[in-house]
């Protein structure tokens, strides 16, 4: 019992201190003049992806680097299965050009990356660590010099100035939320995974992924029942691609990461590149630039069978 109300304390800090980060971020960069372009590509992709950083890199840290990896290629997957799969049951969406001039192309290069640094020696060392931040760089000046038009703010409503008392106290709670939220997340998940006699892996894949999944769940169920604009079809992309190249590249410079559990690299990796290869064709077919229930249903159907399979 006590591993399952660490793992729920562990998951509502977590999304609190991210919250408040991100309030923090946004209001200090508007207080600086930072172009809101600049905010929304880097301070807010950055503030949203601090809970799988912060996780990240304690579990490595802390032994558990399968716990990492699990946390890291489960949201991938969660992002697009779940989240997204969920969001267009209940109400289509339309895609943006840039999703496949821009988006799905670097989602795959880093998938890719990733892949071709782990999987041939099970490792990711510092100099591969420091290759995904870089790459992670490139792409942001890339996106800022020649995509603007194409960037969707993500959360219009946290645009807000707050006086600077606020936004040093955000800062400061934000930052302790996250790091008290991993120690109580990495400690229930390692415990129950002791309890059931299964690898830190499927822990990390399953109950650590979803949980750091939990707000973009929220936001874009939130958004569908208000009739609002969905969280969008980009901003989950480029959540996956920050979760690859700055989660993980930062962690493996920090320490680099051992692959425990040889099942990730024989199940969980392909399941993570075919979810991300499967949105193109779904994108185009049937109706072009535009995601439907049937979507959806076959989106949700694969990550079901992802989660039943991994805890078998």
């Amino acid at each position: 019992m006590q591993n399952y109300l660490f793992i729920i304390a562990g998951l509502v800090l977590l999304i609190a201190g991210g919250n408040w980060l991100l309030k923090s971020a946004v209001a200090l960069s508007l207080r600086l003049s930072i172009p809101k372009i600049v905010i929304g590509m880097t301070v807010v992709s950055f503030a949203t992806s601090a809970p799988e950083l912060i996780v990240s890199i304690k579990a490595a840290l802390d032994g558990f680097p399968d716990l990492a990896l699990g946390n890291v290629i489960g949201s991938n997957i969660a992002n697009l299965g779940l989240v997204l799969g969920i969001t267009i049951l209940l109400g289509s969406m339309e895609v943006n050009k840039s999703f496949y001039k821009t988006d799905w192309p670097v989602m795959m290069l880093a998938s890719f990356i990733f892949f071709g640094f782990i999987y041939f020696d099970g490792e990711l060392q510092r100099y591969e660590g420091i290759i995904m931040v870089v790459a992670l760089f490139l792409f942001l000046v890339y996106v800022l010099r020649f995509q603007k038009p194409a960037v969707v703010d993500e959360k219009p409503e946290d645009d807000v100035l707050l006086p600077i008392y606020k936004t040093v106290l955000l800062l400061g709670l934000g930052g302790v939320c996250l790091w008290g939220g991993s120690e109580l997340l990495i400690e229930g998940a390692v415990g129950l995974a002791q309890n059931f006699g299964v690898s830190e892996r499927v822990i990390g894949i399953t109950v650590v992924s979803i949980g750091t999944s939990v707000p973009e769940l929220a936001a874009s169920i939130i958004a569908v029942l208000k009739k609002e604009k969905a969280i969008s079809l980009g901003n989950l992309i480029g959540s996956n691609i920050f979760n690859l190249l700055a989660v993980l590249g930062i962690t493996s410079i920090i320490t680099p990461i051992r692959v425990m559990d040889e099942t990730l690299l024989s199940n969980d990796i392909f399941w993570m590149l075919g979810i991300s290869f499967l949105v193109l064709p779904l994108v185009f077919l049937p109706n072009k630039l535009r995601l439907n229930w049937r979507d959806g249903i076959v989106l949700l159907a694969l990550y079901i069978a992802f989660i039943y399979i991994t805890i078998q």
